[in-house]
């Protein structure tokens, strides 16, 4: 007796029907069959959570964070002991024209985000410094004394 089942991409399940993993290949092949007909390939945009770099130095530790097309007065930055906030956000840019545009893909991200980090000592909160340029927030994080490396002599 056949049982009727979701049309599933043959190409991939049939060489695997008797596999250890064929049963997972059918999973996935009702998963992506879900998207439908139309589907492109592309997976749904998540929550836009910009990238960040840490790095350090005796003096500072630095953050860049990469906030294409938002402006300074969009970002906030916080800073309590060892960690870092930052948050965003961006409102979506609509003019008169929109409203008789037809879009037919929208993926520039608006919206709000929020990033923290947790720093790898304590900072100075009075002498941090940001600067936007060119999409890029760098945050300059001055150490605390205790948090900067000193050579130790060796008594002999």
């Amino acid at each position: 007796m056949f049982a009727l089942t979701p049309r599933r991409n043959l190409a991939v399940s049939r060489p695997l029907a008797s596999h250890p993993f064929g049963l997972l290949t059918r999973e996935i092949d009702d998963l992506l069959g879900r998207f439908g007909e139309s589907w492109d390939g592309d997976w749904p945009v998540a929550e836009a959570i910009p990238s960040l770099d840490l790095s350090e130095t005796n003096g500072n530790f630095e953050v860049k964070v990469d906030v294409p097309g938002m402006t300074a007065e969009e970002i906030d930055i916080e800073v309590t002991g060892d960690t870092l906030t930052i948050t965003g956000k961006h409102e979506e840019e609509k003019t008169e024209e929109d409203k008789e545009t037809k879009f037919h893909r929208v993926e520039r991200r608006c919206g709000s985000f929020q990033r923290r980090v947790t720093l790898p000592s304590p900072v100075k909160d009075a002498g941090v410094t940001a600067e936007y340029q060119d999409g890029v927030l760098t945050i300059q994080l001055p150490k605390t004394e205790e948090a900067k490396s000193r050579r130790v002599a060796i008594k002999s």
